[in-house]
This record gives C-alpha cells, structure tokens and sequence, in this order.
C-alpha cells in the first residue's frame, strides 16, 4: 500500500454564466438527493463533452 498524500486542490476561476431554466431543472432534479453540487455536475458534464469532442477527431 502506497503512503498516504493530501490531496491537491485544483486551481479555478469563477466564471458567471446564463443557463435556459429547463437545463437548470433538468441539472437539479439529476442532483436531488446525491451530495453532488450544481458546480461540480457541470464541471464533469463538461469534461465529458470535451473527451468525447477529442475522440470524434
């Protein structure tokens, strides 16, 4: 077994962006009842988009 690290914290900026109302329910009712924030539901869906955008090309 490998000695225990802290984990590091990314580096972020905040970026304020508008969501349609229905992604915005669609996010949430996704996220109810998990311990998932909205921020960290976009940030993966985002990183799939991505990696799914790198293995189209």
């Amino acid at each position: 077994m490998g000695k225990f690290k802290l984990p590091a914290v990314p580096d972020t900026t905040p970026k304020s962006i508008r969501f349609p109302n229905d992604v915005i329910e669609r996010v949430e009712e996704a996220i109810r009842g998990t311990n998932v924030s909205f921020s960290r539901f976009v940030i993966e869906a985002t990183r799939a988009a991505l990696d799914s955008l790198e293995e189209e090309e």
